[in-house]
């Protein structure tokens, strides 16, 4: 029913393929529209809105690993790694 169609970008004017399946999810979705940037342009215009995390150094109270996570580090609760704390997630 749907065929590939080679769009333009209207950020860097590259084109692009859009793709029988991708234009079948348009449909079920609703969207009248056809897509106007491709891929990366739509990945950095989506990463451009969001705000950058502030990261904190801490000390990953299992190994001893140095590690920075999404959240400023107290005194009285110990901090993981990611490693370790996906292993001890893992454990249960």
């Amino acid at each position: 029913m749907y065929e590939d169609k080679t769009l333009t970008c209207k950020e860097c004017g590259q084109p692009f393929v859009f793709t029988a399946g991708e234009q079948e999810f348009y449909a079920e979705k609703g969207f009248e529209n056809e897509p106007q940037r491709c891929k990366t342009c739509r990945d950095a215009r989506k990463n451009a809105t969001r705000a950058t995390r502030e990261m904190f150094d801490a000390t990953c109270a299992n190994c001893g690993k140095e590690c920075n996570v999404p959240f400023k580090p107290r005194d009285e609760r110990p901090v993981y790694c990611s490693e370790c704390f996906a292993s001890m997630k893992a454990e249960g």
